[in-house]
């Protein structure tokens, strides 16, 4: 969806699938910046009145975003799921009328659909999705930036995603059908992931096969750069089926899996955290012993992503 604002040049990021390739690496590379050096970016957004509307439990999020909020020199009011009319009954919309009149930029972390922020993005253009239960694309920006980090050049990375297809997945999925040479495999238990349609849809993008599908994990999967995986209870909620541990079991990340997806060079972890330890994922692969974890540094880069994607939605990037 593209919301924007004539008079002040602010716009809605609340999908990848809303931008172009060039867009993401822009703004990945508005955040490598940020992340390289923080202080440069100070005051940038000096008089700007940020809401941070977080209506589900988070850490990392909702701390990053306060934090590159206030360096770039914004005006913060942190609002949760008590604290606004939303718990009594009023619309995302009638909520987004009111806000318009007070603040320049919303961000919203839910558990609920994404059409919530589209009703507010209509009154308050410059609204970012900081997680909605179906994509959570400032995550996907962090990511890329650890990658930088560790990989310098990421255009042709290949990574594979193990679990159910949630809200990172989609975005790491976009982000293998937007950006040129990027490939991503998902594995997961049968039914957990993208429906024909959804793979067709992203597939064709770019008109390549960037984005691939299967429900187990062979002997000798193809090579990759990235191992990625999530929690497997996403967004915290339960999942109904009294099976579910055994049919997820197959897709847990240890040290073994790893050597199985390494080819001529190791194959690095990621995790967008929280994490359950020793059920998505080992804990020492979590941490980095014997293998090369680049989640602290996915965790760090989550407050580049929210600058980036705080100076994008205000117009303030260049």
């Amino acid at each position: 969806m593209d919301v924007t604002d004539g008079q002040t040049n602010r716009r809605a990021l609340l999908s990848l699938a809303d931008l172009r390739a060039d867009d993401i690496v822009a703004m990945t590379d508005l955040a490598y910046r940020y992340g390289q050096a923080p202080r440069e970016f100070a005051g940038r957004l000096s008089g700007v009145k940020v809401g941070l509307v977080f209506t589900a439990p988070s850490t990392r999020t909702r701390t990053s975003f306060w934090s590159a909020a206030r360096t770039l020199g914004a005006d913060v009011l942190p609002m949760g799921a008590t604290d606004l009319q939303l718990s009594t009954g009023e619309t995302w919309a009638d909520t987004g009328a009111v806000l318009a009149e007070y603040l320049d930029v919303v961000v919203v972390r839910t558990n609920g659909p994404q059409h919530e922020m589209v009703d507010l993005a209509r009154q308050v253009p410059a609204t970012i999705n900081a997680l909605s239960y179906h994509e959570h694309p400032t995550q996907a920006v962090a990511d890329l930036c650890a990658m930088r980090d560790h990989f310098g050049d990421t255009g042709h990375l290949h990574l594979a995603y193990l679990g159910e297809v949630n809200n990172t997945a989609r975005s790491l999925a976009l982000l293998a059908a937007t950006l040129p040479h990027m490939r991503l495999d998902l594995y997961g238990p049968e039914g957990t992931g993208f429906t024909v349609d959804e793979l067709a849809a992203l597939n064709a993008i770019r008109g390549v096969g960037a984005v691939r599908q299967f429900d187990t994990v062979p002997a000798a999967p193809e090579p990759v750069d990235v191992v990625y995986t999530t929690r497997w209870q996403s967004m915290g909620a339960p999942r109904p089926e009294a099976d579910w541990p055994s049919r997820f079991a197959p897709f847990a990340v240890t040290k073994d899996l790893m050597k199985q997806f390494s080819g001529s060079t190791e194959a690095v972890f990621m995790h967008d955290l929280p994490a359950v330890r020793d059920q998505e994922v080992e804990s020492d692969v979590l941490d980095g012993v014997g293998v090369t974890s680049l989640v602290a540094n996915q965790a760090r880069h989550k407050a580049s992503a929210a600058a980036a994607a705080l100076l994008w939605s205000t117009g303030e990037s260049s």
